[in-house]
């Protein structure tokens, strides 16, 4: 006897979730931007924006949130803009490492991978 995969709606509940959006209005959120709540979230919201909520009160990156909540990134994109525009949550990008005098340059560090690499 051969057993059927069950439908779990998926496509249906991401299409929901998201209110049939399927594009985040805008490019804040990349996969390590930093999320931090500003808000405690309240009974009225969605539940997908509560969890986000609760997962955020530290900073989190986009990518943790989407694992956690095991949702497609894109969904989570739309969420977390829905979060921004209302000031529920704040987004920042690390910190690019500021050039630093002193760090060995790329000529060096590619004659040292090569050196290992004939180990």
């Amino acid at each position: 006897m051969t057993r059927r995969p069950v439908d779990t709606g998926a496509p249906d509940r991401l299409y929901t979730v998201t209110g049939g959006r399927s594009r985040a209005d805008d490019t804040s959120f990349d996969l390590v931007t930093l999320v931090v709540a500003e808000c405690e979230p309240v009974a009225a919201m969605q539940s997908e924006h509560v969890r986000i909520l609760e997962l955020c009160r530290r900073p989190t990156a986009v990518v943790e949130i989407a694992a956690e909540l095991k949702l497609p990134i894109t969904v989570v994109r739309i969420l977390l803009g829905d979060l921004l525009a209302t000031g529920k949550v704040t987004a920042r990008h690390p910190r690019s490492a500021p050039a630093v005098a002193g760090l060995p340059d790329s000529a060096l560090l590619k004659e040292v991978l090569h050196g290992l690499r004939n180990l």
